[in-house]
């Protein structure tokens, strides 16, 4: 015979499951929360300074990973 904490039926007899999914939606909500503070740092940043990267300076400088001809990340400007 089962009692109440081995029982299937118990919560309590099978916290993994519902543990780990409150844990990676916790991590999921910091991982975003932390995207969103340095999206806004960023924009702030930019704001004040006016550097920046074009889209096909970064597309240009990332077609050249993993090849012969890899190069430096390419200067902020303004």
């Amino acid at each position: 015979m089962q009692n109440a904490s081995t029982s299937p039926d118990n919560a309590a007899a099978r916290p993994t499951g519902s543990c780990e999914a409150i844990q990676q939606y916790v991590e999921r909500e910091e991982a975003r929360e932390s995207f969103k503070q340095e999206a806004v740092a960023s924009w702030a940043a930019y704001q004040e300074t006016g550097r920046h990267l074009t889209g096909q300076e970064v597309r240009t400088w990332l077609n050249t990973w993993g090849t012969n001809d890899e190069r430096a990340v390419p200067e902020c400007h303004t």
